[in-house]
């Protein structure tokens, strides 16, 4: 049996676009309350019975979003000098892909209606 596990966690960043046109308001420093989306996806173990401990993967990525990312300004963050929603979605890939094996997607939502999501394998070919 196949699943699709997700966990989702929370942070608080600033940032600015600088490479949309001045009058743009995304040009402008602002702030959101980051929601991202881990998804692993992959067989279910069948002596444990689960694919992955939801606890293994909040123990590799809370870190990394606390060390780096919350309460920081995204565009002093080293790979995130245009922090558009792609480009951490990509970021955060870079980063989580080595550690967890299954990783199958990555989801930003700057707030309730705007989210990207990514999907590695797409890029794999």
């Amino acid at each position: 049996m196949h699943v699709e596990l997700t966990r989702e966690y929370r942070f608080e960043a600033a940032h600015r676009l600088p490479m949309v046109p001045p009058d743009h308001k995304c040009f402008r420093m602002h702030g959101h309350s980051f929601v991202i989306e881990v998804t692993l996806a992959g067989p279910v173990d069948p002596a444990l019975g689960w694919l992955v401990d939801f606890g293994e993967i909040t123990r590799i990525v809370e870190p990394l979003l606390k060390r780096e990312l919350d309460h920081r300004t995204l565009n002093d963050v080293e790979g995130l000098e245009n922090p558009t929603s792609e480009n951490l979605c990509g970021w955060l890939w870079q980063r989580l892909n080595p550690l967890l094996p299954y990783l199958s997607v990555i989801t930003v939502r700057e707030t309730c209606t705007a989210r990207c999501t990514y999907r590695g394998a797409l890029d794999r070919d």
